[in-house]
């Protein structure tokens, strides 16, 4: 089962896989505008911005990365339990 969850800054629904099930379907099922998010070298689940139509990178604010960068650290075995992933 994918989790997802509504942004604190916004109207913006981020998608969470926490095996590689689950990951692999939001890849399956993603949409282009999706940007995604996972720990580096660690095992994490993977996390995914639906960003609205015509939104860049660029749009993303800091309050909005912070919230998927959390997201995606919190639900790390092992980044959760590093000061800085």
């Amino acid at each position: 089962m994918v989790y997802y969850y509504t942004s604190r800054c916004g109207n913006y629904t981020l998608y969470m896989g926490k095996d590689k099930y689950e990951n692999e379907d939001l890849i399956k099922y993603g949409h282009p505008e999706d940007v995604w998010w996972h720990v580096d070298d660690l095992s994490s689940a993977h996390v995914y911005l639906r960003q609205k139509s015509g939104e860049t990178l660029k749009d993303i604010s800091p309050e909005l990365l912070l919230d998927c960068a959390s997201l995606v650290k919190a639900n790390s075995i092992e980044g959760c339990k590093k000061s800085e992933v």
